[in-house]
């Protein structure tokens, strides 16, 4: 490390006049690192509840979907998917029996939008996803 702060030092010598001045050795700071997100959990199509089966149904077919917010891009701001470019994923209602309103369970489709690379769920609105093993 010395040798390295030697090496800075002496490259930012600077020469004014006759007189040479060199820059104040750097400090060593604390580095910020960004996580990446954790590993998503794998889960099989069969562990989840019948209805996500008939939105993946859906998707495939591309629709129609009970909800006009079904199919529209999700901007993945919990940071928890891989990042992917704006657009890349996309958000479909799981329905839930018995709820009011759209539930909290989602399919977030990475990818072209009726054969999508990667198919995630959230029983949870977001707060956790797996991927989803179609094959099993």
């Amino acid at each position: 490390m010395r040798t390295l702060i030697a090496a800075v030092t002496l490259a930012t010598t600077v020469v004014l006049g006759s007189t040479a001045y060199a820059a104040p050795a750097p400090t060593t700071a604390a580095v910020s690192v960004v996580s990446s997100p954790a590993a998503i959990d794998t889960c099989a199509l069969s562990s989840l509840p019948a209805e996500a089966s008939d939105t993946l149904d859906l998707i495939h077919s591309g629709g129609p979907f009970p909800y006009d917010q079904d199919g529209t891009v999700f901007s993945n701001r919990e940071g928890i998917l891989p990042s992917e470019s704006s657009g890349y994923y996309h958000e479909y209602t799981v329905i839930t029996p018995g709820s009011p309103d759209r539930g909290a369970r989602r399919l977030v489709g990475g990818g072209v939008k009726t054969t999508p690379e990667h198919v995630y769920y959230t029983a949870d609105h977001y707060s956790s996803f797996c991927e989803v093993d179609e094959e099993s």
